[in-house]
């Protein structure tokens, strides 16, 4: 029996919250392998920066749909994943559809949850932080009784109204705060100022406080920052974590970044030979990408997981939450099942 291979439909998720007045959807494609009559499900999300579009992702999933269907079975996971990695450059979302989807097909086959294939212990899982989208303070401080049940909070700046955003989280919550500046402040002189202010309001780590591809200033920052720092933008792949451990203390680890589950793995065991901290995160996902992520989060510091928190249809079901701790499942695979909304494409 050979596999099948079924890019699926294309899909928008749709935030619960319209920010500044911006209807924000993103498209999502989920893909299918098939195997004995068992189906592994895997998403390709595509927010503008990484470069993909539903375009590029359909027409890369197609170009390896012929090799994927000569195969008999989806066990030698990393020389199929090789394989596609080398058939064109970039493509790391639609890359890490087929990585999902194949992980996910393994698992059921074997019986597994993936997080058990991996050698995790499911409850050493971090509680994942809930994101704060820079917002007028009324909305703020509405985003922030609603995630009352989480213990972290991840706080996205922009270089322009950060202290404001800021201030508005302490007048109503003293809760600890993980920092996404998303490459917001333009030099390292005006960052080591703000991380010096962002130590006195119980912050706990920095994301991506400079320019990603300005090392030099990472560099600069990195010894002389009081507070933790962690790439984002500027990590992407295996390949780029050795040139960051002396600009860095941690870094982001994103499945649509780094073409999935099996690269991530490798990335955390190089991350902790260089002693740098790990941090999974999503983009704009589904419980699908999402619960896949969560199946390595055992070996993570921290985690920032919550995308399926912050959309009205998703079309999965997957890992839970509990008071913020991330809980994985039994369930065989990545641990997930569609719903009702996974039947019909917007």
């Amino acid at each position: 029996m050979k596999l099948s291979f079924e890019p699926h439909t294309l899909y928008f998720i749709h935030p619960f919250r319209i920010a500044h007045g911006v209807r924000s959807s993103t498209p999502v494609v989920i893909t299918r392998i098939g195997c004995e009559g068992i189906t592994g499900y895997g998403e390709a999300s595509m927010p503008p920066y990484l470069g993909e579009s539903h375009e590029s992702v359909m027409a890369f999933l197609k170009k390896t749909a012929a090799y994927l269907e000569t195969l008999s079975t989806p066990g030698d996971i990393s020389t199929i994943l090789e394989t596609i990695d080398a058939m064109a450059p970039g493509n790391t979302a639609a890359k890490a559809s087929i990585d999902i989807a194949l992980h996910d097909l393994y698992g059921k086959l074997e019986g597994k949850p993936c997080w058990k294939m991996f050698g995790a212990e499911k409850e050493q899982t971090p509680f994942t932080t809930f994101t704060l989208g820079i917002d007028e303070p009324v909305m703020l401080k509405q985003k922030i009784a609603e995630a009352e049940a989480f213990r972290v909070l991840k706080v996205k700046l922009n270089g322009i109204d950060d202290r404001q955003m800021i201030d508005t989280i302490r007048s109503v919550t003293d809760k600890p705060i993980a920092v996404d500046v998303n490459q917001g402040w333009k030099t390292k002189e005006q960052a080591l100022e703000m991380i010096g202010w962002l130590q006195e309001k119980n912050v706990l780590f920095v994301e991506q406080a400079m320019p990603k591809d300005d090392i030099d200033a990472a560099n600069w920052l990195y010894e002389r920052s009081p507070l933790p720092l962690y790439a984002d933008e500027s990590v992407q792949r295996l390949s780029d974590i050795a040139k960051l451990k002396d600009c860095y203390h941690g870094i982001n680890i994103k499945l649509m970044k780094c073409t999935g589950l099996h690269e991530a793995n490798e990335m955390i065991k190089l991350a902790r030979t260089l002693k740098l901290k790990v941090l999974i995160g999503c983009m704009s996902e589904t419980s699908c990408a999402v619960s896949a992520a969560a199946q390595l989060t055992p070996f993570a510091d921290h985690a920032d997981l919550d995308g399926p928190l912050l959309i009205k249809n998703d079309l999965f079901k997957g890992i839970g939450f509990i008071k913020g701790k991330i809980t994985l499942n039994e369930l065989p695979g990545i641990g997930v099942v569609p719903n009702g909304l996974a039947k019909g494409a917007v």
